[in-house]
């Protein structure tokens, strides 16, 4: 009996680092005036892969309302981005740092409104497209009738929220966990 011969991916069939080489000029860092604005908040924390490792090379996208609620496609950053846009890389040791604006409840058009939050793409080595997840707030108490928190899991929304540091500073901490045991709830598109 032979030993079957292990396959290896393809350049076509797996992302290599490329990606981060290509938008790391787009990434602005947080300024003074960003950190201290009225309404900002700050959400750290780190990008793991199954294992529980640090993935040292992901790229974040954020993306969220103005304070009022609104989606804004006017250029209000220095970048020609649009607010509510932030684009972060994590470091050496998987960790991630975004300062915003905390968006305000986005009306829906039934009427009602979804809690606050960011839309989040995740993009790492390995993975062939981005991922799309949420970050809501644990001081809303909004998450409670969000339609869109309401259909992911009761056990795994856990996973899509962010938690204050509970000094009362606008400070929050949420990992996202790209797969395994408490794997961050991700959403199809």
């Amino acid at each position: 009996m032979t030993k079957p011969a292990q396959l290896v991916p393809t350049s076509s069939q797996t992302v290599g680092p490329y990606f981060r080489i290509g938008l790391e000029h787009l990434i602005e860092p947080a300024t003074e005036a960003q950190a201290t604005a009225a309404g900002s908040v700050e959400i750290r924390g780190q990008v793991l892969d199954g294992e529980g490792l640090p993935v040292p090379d992901a790229m974040l996208e954020f993306w969220g309302a103005d304070s009022f609620g609104t989606y804004s496609c006017s250029s209000s950053q220095p970048s020609g981005s649009p607010a509510g846009f932030h684009r972060v890389a994590t470091d050496d040791s998987g960790t991630f740092s975004v300062t915003t604006v905390k968006p305000g409840p986005v009306p829906l058009s039934g009427g009602g409104f979804q809690a606050p939050h960011l839309v989040v793409l995740v993009f790492a080595r390995g993975l062939l497209r981005n991922l799309i997840t949420r970050v809501y707030f644990s001081d809303e108490p909004g998450n409670a009738t969000d339609l869109v928190l309401g259909q992911v899991p009761e056990d795994r929304r856990r996973t899509l929220i962010a938690n204050g540091d509970g000094q009362g500073k606008a400070l929050f901490h949420w990992n996202i966990i790209l797969q395994g045991k408490d794997e961050t709830a991700f959403f199809a598109w």
